[in-house]
């Protein structure tokens, strides 16, 4: 009886059955999110799933300017709020489908867009796609839970991987057209149509293994989530980091070009820090098994601390190429954790998508403020040390946050161990 009662308060290790013990918390008559035999860790369906899940990924158009990239991301992560009990509600198809047919038709219509039309492309990029995107990411990424367990964190960080990768083909594709002579208008359908064959490709591939239906109210997963320590130090350590977390990728080629790079080579920066994500993405699945998953997000979060901090001694091509790389490993690697973070502090996978909405809605509201905070710490005399300061030591509020996190964390593991094997 007491282990009974402490399974339901304890968040179990991740490697631990918690798919059995969903099955056993539902009544007879509620249809649920998993078989008894849990997810089959691979096969046709599964695999074919994570494909689609990584091609829904590579099709994110990634936008550098500060205001629109900022509030791209700021939708896309509160509207998982949405998103996300809808698809513990069972509405994963719809969810994929109308978010994909928002993504297309926001780049179709940017095609029609004049010079100084900012307003315009504000709208389409920043709120239209933004929404698209919100209504997608949640439910892609979550529905990997529903055909993978121990392969859960690899499977997730190798999906994550195609957004980085998305970035590299989009920027290098858009620089070829639009300075070409194809122009503006048919660049933008040129993309919009490559993007929304993948788009379609990936509503194809993905399949639930069943209808989800909710086992508690969306309040009292708040209030669950409100009493749980871990989950509160990893959101408010997310929510500070994000804050400075977006300071390389919007800052990285001003600031090397304002140090005399050459203005050519310093657009293919980004298109390495690209590059390096996906190779840390990659990875990090793999290290995680090896090291953990909190032990791995709080080395690769303070390695971005550090790394932003050396921003201020950017003085040559060297240097932004090194910060390039190093940056794009590790921030990759942290943010291809963040999801499966969420699942392995989620005792009852069919909360999953309700608690990753809780968790980014509030890391949105630091996503929305960091390229514009940045900008007006830079100030237009570019005094790049306040802003490197700023959001290196903003980043490293996630590391003193998850660390106190990783203790409770173990502390109720080693309860839990201790109760079950008593």
């Amino acid at each position: 009886m007491v282990q009974d009662e402490f399974r339901n308060d304890v968040m179990t290790d991740e490697k631990s059955d918690v798919l059995e013990e969903l099955g056993r918390r539902q009544s007879p008559d509620c249809p649920t999110l998993y078989s008894d035999s849990g997810p089959p860790d691979g096969g046709r369906q599964a695999w074919a799933t994570a494909f689609g899940s990584y091609l829904n990924s590579f099709g994110v158009y990634q936008v550098s300017v500060r205001w629109i990239g900022a509030l791209g991301f700021f939708l896309t992560a509160s509207v998982t709020l949405i998103s996300g009990r809808l698809y513990d509600r069972g509405c994963f198809y719809h969810l994929v489908i109308v978010g994909s047919l928002l993504q297309s038709l926001s780049l179709f219509a940017l095609s029609f867009a004049k010079p100084g039309q900012f307003y315009m492309i504000f709208v389409l990029q920043g709120v239209l796609s933004g929404l698209g995107v919100g209504l997608t990411f949640g439910p892609s990424m979550a529905v990997i839970s529903q055909h993978f367990s121990k392969r859960r964190t690899l499977v997730m960080a190798l999906v994550a991987a195609g957004s980085p990768l998305g970035g590299i083909n989009h920027s290098i594709m858009l620089n070829c057209l639009l300075n070409g002579t194809v122009g503006f208008a048919g660049g933008v359908r040129a993309s919009a149509g490559l993007v929304s064959a993948l788009l379609l490709i990936a509503c194809l591939s993905m399949r639930t293994r069943a209808l989800s239906t909710p086992t508690t109210s969306f309040s009292k997963v708040a209030r669950k989530c409100s009493r749980e320590v871990p989950f509160i130090l990893m959101t408010a350590g997310t929510t500070l980091s994000q804050i400075g977390f977006f300071f390389p990728t919007y800052y990285l080629q001003l600031d090397s070009i304002k140090h005399g790079i050459d203005i050519q080579f310093s657009f293919y920066l980004i298109a390495i820090l690209n590059a390096a994500s996906a190779v840390g993405r990659c990875t990090a699945g793999i290290i995680a098994g090896y090291t953990g998953l909190l032990n791995l997000t709080i080395a690769s979060v303070t390695a971005c601390s550090v790394i932003i901090l050396s921003m201020i001694a950017l003085n040559n091509i060297f240097g932004a190429v090194a910060i390039g790389i190093a940056y794009g490993y590790v921030a990759g690697t942290y943010i291809s954790l963040l999801v499966p973070l969420v699942a392995i502090l989620t005792p009852d996978l069919s909360e999953l998508g309700a608690r990753m909405g809780i968790c980014f809605t509030f890391t949105a509201f630091g996503a929305l403020l960091s390229g514009p905070l940045a900008g007006a710490l830079l100030s237009s005399q570019y005094r790049w040390l306040i802003p490197s300061l700023f959001s290196g030591f903003g980043v490293s509020g996630n590391a003193l946050d998850n660390t106190p996190g990783k203790i409770t964390h173990n502390l109720a593991r080693n309860k839990a161990n201790y109760l079950f094997h008593e």
